[in-house]
């Protein structure tokens, strides 16, 4: 057996390296007590080392580690000052900046950090902070992202248990004016750089066993579920994230271009590079959406001689072409999930590149992630080796999506992780409750796939996007995989649409690149989903789809060529809104002339009707809910 190592921190760039790394006893790894002992050690060790570089905020800045740990200080200590209590909650609603970064670790060193979508709606961000018991909420102010102040005075107003509200990039004064008057308000970046910043005011410390963070999960329709995170839980992940071999040698340098909300961000390209003394360099408040950015991407990664970066495949499918005489050899790897990856655009890449495309797989219950593939040693199909001191196994699961055995390697059943990653349980009333979602230890994540003897992880589904047609679960993921495999196919989602006959039926939504020679591709029905003139007409596309499928019962009933496909925050296509979409456009051909809206509740389409016997009948008979609404 081989066993890599960059100085005395273990390696695992092929199989072999894990259970040499496992005989030390993760205890004995002496980590970090707390996110804040991290960064503490790393600015100790190296203060004038580079942290982060901070683009697009105007003027590009870099922040030592000193400095970085410095205003970590202030942010804490004005927390303190604020009134925060032991271990109390500070909400943040910001894009990415180094106040960010700063207010978010500052969180951490002195209770939880809450990092919410902006984007949400006001009373989903509401019931976020009111379930976390959020007392400071730290915002953007108008001049950073429009609109966002007036949400969080809508925000602060519905909670009574708020202290202070403090807003970064605004007018201080005008601000104070306008918010409750039981809430101190102010300006974060003053009120911060009055506190001291070589220390902290308090001499209490956190514990591994401490929560350090809240994240919600997931969905834009229903309250997202909260995920907690404890100290040992992000430290591990830190430490385990460097086992990859992206911060080798002392000189790594992350990219970070997704939002700090999310786990991804906040520990590949957040804790873990600062556990290893590596820096980041952060696109700011766009991240890769940053349109100016983006068209000098190649150039900012020969600049700042980055090594690793992490983004979803779309980020991947839209990069500029490699400009001559650039020089990107720092760059070791790509990382991407989230979504399928099609085939093309990883030959793409690495043809172009001459880097290899690394996949991932991970979830916020399991702090972030769970595996990665090697550097040495990928493996076609999957997304990755567990992690160190990380166990994946397939479970077979009951009516009531309970474990009910083992699944053999190579079979595919419902992933299931433990390990040091694993959460307590979403966030109740009481606290972290593992209740229906963990079971003898053992998170059940919902995914469906398969390992193999050598800890390798295979991807097929989610276990709520199987769709069901006539009894038949069918997977979405290879009819996906097969529309991915067309030349002018770049993005593929398939769902299940209501149906009259078989309960519902696959159908598909694909975006396609190449010249314009299909008709549209039909009236604008979906409010995110509007007619585009495809470059492959649909019957074609319909047709390679039937020719392609696993089974009769795969072939899509119909193919959608579409302009893009929703999204969540974090790339991860939003498939209620396709199954919504799917729903406006049956309505179409079966009531045109019934005036009905569908809107999505609790992430399934329900059609809002008026007292129409007919058109209710019609609705039941398909397969489709609907609710009166009178007015």
């Amino acid at each position: 057996m081989s066993h890599h190592t960059d100085g005395d921190r273990p390696l695992v760039l092929v199989p072999e390296d894990l259970p040499l790394v496992e005989a030390v006893p993760l205890a004995e790894r002496n980590l970090p007590a707390s996110t804040y002992h991290l960064l503490a050690h790393t600015a100790a060790a190296g203060p004038d080392a580079a942290a982060l570089h901070l683009l697009g905020e105007g003027a590009e800045i870099t922040w030592s580690y000193g400095e970085l740990l410095r205003r970590v200080h202030q942010a804490a200590n004005l927390y303190l000052s604020l009134g925060l209590t032991p271990g109390g909650t500070v909400g943040l609603l910001l894009p990415n900046t180094g106040h960010t970064y700063a207010a978010l670790l500052g969180a951490q060193a002195v209770g939880v950090a809450n990092p919410v979508n902006p984007m949400l709606a006001d009373h989903h961000i509401i019931d976020i902070f009111t379930l976390t018991r959020a007392e400071i909420l730290v915002v953007a102010g108008p001049a950073m992202l429009p609109g966002l102040w007036e949400k969080a005075l809508r925000v602060a107003e519905g909670l009574p248990g708020l202290r202070a509200l403090l807003v970064v990039g605004g007018n201080s004064s005008l601000n104070a004016a306008h918010a409750p008057r039981r809430v101190r308000s102010g300006d974060f970046e003053r009120l911060a750089a009055e506190q001291p910043g070589d220390h902290l005011i308090t001499s209490h410390r956190p514990e591994p066993g401490d929560l350090v963070a809240y994240f919600h999960t997931g969905g834009t329709t229903g309250t997202p579920k909260i995920a907690p995170h404890t100290h040992a839980m992000e430290v591990y992940m830190a430490w385990a994230l460097g086992c990859s071999g992206a911060y080798a040698g002392g000189d790594g340098v992350a990219l970070a271009g997704l939002p700090l909300f999310h786990v991804n961000a906040v520990h590949v390209t957040g804790l873990a590079p600062f556990m290893h003394g590596a820096s980041v360099v952060s696109l700011g408040p766009f991240g890769y959406r940053d349109k100016a950015l983006m068209a000098d991407f190649w150039q900012i990664i020969e600049r700042y001689r980055v090594t690793a970066f992490s983004a979803v495949p779309t980020v991947y499918a839209s990069l500029p072409p490699l400009p001559d005489g650039v020089d990107i050899s720092s760059l070791r790897a790509g990382a991407v999930g989230a979504a399928p990856l099609p085939g093309r655009v990883r030959a793409d890449f690495e043809q172009r590149v001459k880097v290899p495309m690394l996949e991932g797989y991970g979830l916020s219950e399991a702090t972030c992630a769970s595996a990665a593939t090697p550097a040495f040693a990928p493996r076609a199909g999957s997304v990755g080796l567990r992690l160190p001191y990380q166990a994946i196994k397939a479970v077979s699961v009951d009516g009531d999506d309970r474990p009910t055995g083992d699944c053999p390697p190579g079979q595919s059943g419902v992933l299931a992780i433990s390990g040091p990653a694993v959460f307590p349980g979403y966030l109740g009333p009481g606290g972290p409750d593992p209740r229906g979602k963990i079971f003898d230890g053992w998170l059940l994540t919902g995914d469906l796939g398969h390992v193999d003897e050598d800890g390798y992880v295979f991807l097929t589904g989610r276990a709520k996007d199987l769709i069901i047609r006539g009894g038949h679960n069918l997977d979405p993921r290879p009819i996906e995989e097969s529309l991915l495999a067309h030349p002018h196919v770049s993005g593929a989602a398939v769902v299940g649409r209501p149906d009259a006959h078989s309960g519902e039926v696959p159908v598909a939504y694909v975006t396609v690149t190449g010249p314009d020679t299909g008709p549209d591709t039909g009236p604008d029905i979906g409010p995110d989903i509007g007619p585009v003139k495809g470059t492959i007409i649909e019957a074609e596309l319909l047709d390679w789809a039937r020719e392609h499928a696993t089974e009769p019962a795969a072939a899509p009933k119909a193919v959608h060529v579409v302009e893009s496909l929703p999204t969540t925050s974090v790339g991860k296509v939003f498939k209620p809104e396709l199954v919504a979409d799917s729903v406006r456009r049956l309505l179409a051909g079966l009531a045109p002339d019934q005036p009905a809206e569908v809107v999505l509740e609790d992430g399934r389409p329900v059609v809002l009707i008026g007292t129409d016997p007919d058109l209710a009948a019609t609705l039941d008979r398909h397969n489709i809910a609907h609710r009166t609404v009178t007015s």
